[in-house]
């Protein structure tokens, strides 16, 4: 594999300088993070902070002057030598505490990949919580491989009309300011494996992304060799139909394991992240039975060697086919796997649910030795929803765990607030984060300086939403109407409430508005005044999501609430990235218990910022009572969504607004600030992608290298 410089005119004495940008994890590192931005603050800040742009673009006499800094030089030779050592893998977790299992690879299926805002092939939650999992799998120095899909159209970029009605575009992002490296076959073809699907071979292709020590292999069939039709099949996330979601997911799972085994890999753990990579394990039968395994022994090891988990309880997350779409779509597949057609339906055969159907979920249970949900709520809200799939035993003996999901530390919390931390806990105290300790003593940082800390955040925060707006007002908005509701008014002073989920009907963004003339009381108060921002996508398919992005968003055009309600459009991580940390209150509005974990509450609980939401999720086994407000569950008999408006107009305007305005004389809310040190004591100490890849590894991927799976654990249907 050749790999072409991406930044060709870099002095060589700072050559180095592209391995750190063209690595997710090297180049987001708070110091790596600082010398791009001294290289050219405005144009760090006008591409994002792309690394790989911001070198392609910056003026050779600026670097040339860099090349000859004394200081820089000093700062870019500590970052390579700091970057050159992790890259090494010495030292790690992991290393030290498996020595014997470094080299048996654990590989990671993920339909989407949210690893830097350049790099848009991600939707939600989802591709959120898998770029983590790397980084923090990257950390523990854990020996992952990761597979999934190049999307080249990405997920969609939302534009808001006058009205609020989301309008859904398609971009293509350019490979060439991104860490993407295209791989090539041993004769130089420009395809690793291919795929039979609609009667014909598809070839399918590969990029690679460094993340950290961990390598990301994207799929794609964007190739001159493959029909016209086929070419598109990789182009865009969650788009289209039924077919392509499941040509996707046979890429995925099919052509994902033949390139892995083209380019040597060997995985002794195959994990799939939701039951879009189900077909994943249906290969790994086929390659068995190709070698005259028996069928029963075939299933037994993959079984084995895979583990699964689900990351919904809401019936649209979990994707079926008919089996004659499957035939029709694939072929006659199940020859090609060696079995006979009736076989083959079973792996994905729900076994009470009418008409027959193809369930992605089931096949992934089905061959998994271990399933997880992504809470400790979750776990029992999956038992109970699977116990179809185990007839014979209560509920309780269903053998589906659950390992609570978190958030990668040095990817969400700011700058500033780790800059707080050093100063309180000592350099070196990330290296020490399993340490109670540690965190305990979070609850003793100056509170002084952590409220100026969050002020200057949340002065960052107002500052971007300003500057967006005026982006978009000069590229594509005709009306200065839309400035009104993307927040140019808001002001630095009142209490601020964020809101950034994906835009689906159970996660209630609109809740807050049941009651107008409530809510305008309480955003409006002149000595108490309150602002919202809100932020999100609702999928191109889904209607009611839309709807209810189209109530929020006339909201913030309604003089009544005096422009305290702003829009955020085409949320993605870079706008993330500022509103977990610049918000005072993080506001999460889940129907119980259709939330399997939720995140962004954790993101901004990492920056002191506390959370009011429903007991549902991460928040039914995180809340403490000092880290934020809780809405109590709905008593049996009475309209979730009434009780829950009710309950949540109570506690703002009996709780949340009074301690935000209780100030001392120096004007400090001394016990606002504490709740917000138990927010992040909270999070820090049990909610991070460190605790939860450690999880996994312990509990999960070394008992299956190791071969000490329960025979209880298998699926016994």
């Amino acid at each position: 594999m050749s790999i072409t410089s991406k930044i060709p005119y870099l002095p060589q004495r700072l050559r180095g300088l592209e391995f750190i940008a063209t690595n997710v994890t090297w180049r987001l590192s708070r110091e790596a993070h600082a010398l791009f931005r001294e290289i050219d603050d405005t144009l760090w800040r006008m591409t994002r902070h792309n690394a790989i742009e911001l070198l392609q673009r910056v003026d050779p006499a600026r670097l040339a002057a860099c090349a000859r800094d004394p200081r820089f030089l000093a700062r870019f030779d500590a970052i390579e030598a700091r970057v050159n050592r992790a890259a090494q893998g010495n030292g790690t977790w992991f290393s030290e505490e498996y020595p014997d299992l470094v080299g048996s690879p654990v590989v990671y299926f993920c339909a989407e990949f949210g690893l830097h805002n350049s790099v848009p092939i991600y939707s939600g939650g989802l591709g959120i919580l898998a770029g983590d999992h790397l980084k923090a799998a990257s950390d523990l120095g854990i020996p992952l491989v990761a597979v999934g899909l190049l999307y080249s159209k990405g997920y969609f970029d939302q534009k808001v009309d006058l009205h609020g009605w989301q309008q859904d575009s398609d971009e293509v992002f350019d490979p060439s300011v991104t860490p993407l490296e295209r791989l090539t076959g041993p004769r130089g073809e420009p395809f690793l494996a291919s795929v039979q699907a609609r009667g014909r071979t598809i070839h399918v292709a590969a990029w690679r992304i460094m993340v950290g020590r961990v390598p990301l292999f994207l799929l794609d069939t964007n190739l001159e060799e493959n029909a016209p039709e086929d070419r598109e099949l990789t182009q865009r996330l969650y788009g289209g139909g039924q077919e392509l979601r499941l040509l996707q997911e046979w890429i995925l799972g099919v052509g994902g394991v033949r390139v892995l085994r083209s380019i040597g890999v060997s995985p002794s753990v195959w994990h799939a992240n939701e039951g879009h990579a189900a077909f994943m394990m249906v290969e790994r039968v086929r390659e068995l039975l190709a070698e005259d395994v028996s069928f029963e022994e075939a299933v037994g090891r993959v079984r084995s060697t895979s583990m699964f988990t689900t990351h919904t309880p809401v019936p649209a997350g979990h994707d079926m086919f008919a089996p004659e779409q499957v035939e029709g779509v694939l072929g006659p597949v199940w020859e090609e796997v060696g079995v006979d057609r009736e076989t083959f339906m079973g792996f994905g055969s729900h076994p009470v649910m009418k008409p027959p159907v193809f369930h992605m979920t089931v096949t992934a249970m089905r061959l998994s030795s271990q399933v997880n949900g992504v809470s400790e709520r979750h776990g029992l809200e999956t038992r109970e929803i699977w116990k179809d799939m185990w007839p014979e035993r209560p509920v309780d003996r269903i053998p589906i765990r659950h390992v609570t999901n978190g958030v990668h530390l040095g990817t969400w919390m700011a700058h500033p607030i780790l800059e707080l931390l050093d100063n309180h806990l000592g350099e070196g105290w990330q290296d020490q984060m399993e340490d109670p300790d540690v965190w305990d003593r979070v609850l003793t940082l100056d509170p002084v300086r952590f409220w100026y800390t969050h002020r200057r955040l949340k002065q960052t925060l107002l500052d971007f939403v300003r500057e967006e707006a005026r982006l978009r007002w000069l590229g594509h908005w005709k009306e200065a109407v839309h400035l009104v509701g993307a927040g140019t008014l808001l002001s630095a002073a009142p209490l601020t409430i964020g809101f950034a989920r994906r835009f689906a009907s159970y996660k209630r963004a609109d809740l807050l508005f049941r009651d107008p003339d409530r809510l305008r009381r309480i955003l409006t108060n002149p000595w108490r005044p309150v602002q919202l921002i809100f932020a999100g996508k609702a999928h191109p398919a889904d209607q009611p999501g839309k709807e209810v992005l189209q109530r929020v968003y006339s909201h913030t055009r309604d003089p009544r609430f005096e422009g305290r309600i702003a829009f955020l459009e085409d949320y993605e991580m870079h706008v993330a990235h500022r509103m977990v940390q610049g918000v005072d209150v993080w506001m999460n509005l889940p129907r119980v218990p259709l939330e399997a974990s939720g995140t962004s509450g954790m993101k901004a609980a990492l920056n002191g910022v506390p959370q009011i939401s429903t007991l549902d999720g991460w928040w039914a086994e995180g809340y403490t009572g000092e880290n934020g407000w809780s809405i109590p569950h709905t008593p049996p008999g009475e309209d979730m969504d009434t009780h829950d408006a009710e309950q949540l107009y109570t506690i703002l305007e009996q709780m949340v607004v009074p301690l935000f305005y209780d100030v001392n004389e120096e004007g400090i809310p001394l016990r606002w600030v504490e709740r917000m040190k138990n927010a992040m004591w909270v999070a820090g100490a049990r909610f991070t992608t460190r605790r939860m890849l450690r999880d996994y590894a312990n509990d999960y991927y070394v008992p299956a290298i190791r071969g000490d799976i329960s025979p209880d654990d298998p699926p016994t249907v």
